[in-house]
């Protein structure tokens, strides 16, 4: 850790704090010398939550679009509506809500950071996750596009897309136990292991800190390799 990538004084909003990343964040960036408001309320299906979310938090310096859900691995011809709706409710949904709430103040101060944690799963197909990947598409997709918009305005919102990362929401004690799922790893990651929640939100927190000033609209791969592959 260096100077350059500290996080003093700056309050962070990180979103569905209690599962995914979010343990591992929290700890990193409160490390850091950050004020961290660990968000944990329910976001999928409520509207109001995210203009309520944000605040209640007061003042935001960072967002972090933290948002997860347990992938589905539905064959395409039996995806169905209800399947497709709720993973769009929980991934997507939120996203535009949660930066609409958050801009005013930023755009007022012409200063502000939003970092998606979104997934890897989007840039490299995979059978039988359809819905998931779309989702988490259509994520990397509105980065991209709002990245240009804020950046004349002194907004970074950028994003991370992961996969092979250890957390529990996606790769719990019981996956990682599983000899199976340890020859994938050696077959499909470079890197031959998982990167850790350390890595990955060390990571984060640079994109959250000064030093990163210079991003606009980009999505950072942390996969192990996977994702080039």
């Amino acid at each position: 850790m260096t100077l350059t990538t500290r996080l003093d004084g700056k309050r962070i909003l990180l979103t569905q704090a209690d599962d995914f990343m979010g343990p591992a964040l929290g700890e990193v960036f409160t490390r850091l010398g950050a004020t961290v408001i660990a968000d944990t309320r329910p976001l999928a299906g409520d509207a109001a939550a995210p203009a309520a979310m944000v605040a209640a938090a007061g003042r935001v310096d960072v967002l972090i679009v933290h948002l997860a859900q347990p992938a589905p691995s539905t064959p395409a011809v039996d995806v169905t509506d209800a399947e497709w709706r709720s993973v769009f409710a929980h991934l997507v949904d939120p996203m535009p809500r949660l930066v609409a709430a958050v801009l005013p103040q930023m755009l007022a101060r012409r200063a502000g950071r939003i970092l998606l944690m979104g997934s890897a799963g989007a840039l490299r197909g995979q059978k039988r996750t359809a819905t998931y990947s779309a989702a988490r598409g259509a994520q990397l997709a509105y980065v991209q596009s709002v990245g240009l918009e804020l950046a004349p305005q002194g907004i970074q919102f950028n994003a991370i897309a992961q996969n092979f990362v250890d957390n529990p929401t996606y790769y719990g004690s019981a996956v990682q136990a599983n000899p199976r799922f340890q020859e994938r790893l050696q077959r499909e990651v470079p890197l031959g292991r998982l990167v850790s929640a350390e890595e990955d939100a060390l990571f984060a927190a640079y994109l959250c800190s000064d030093a990163a000033a210079c991003f606009v609209g980009q999505v950072f791969p942390v996969s192990g390799g996977w994702a080039l592959k």
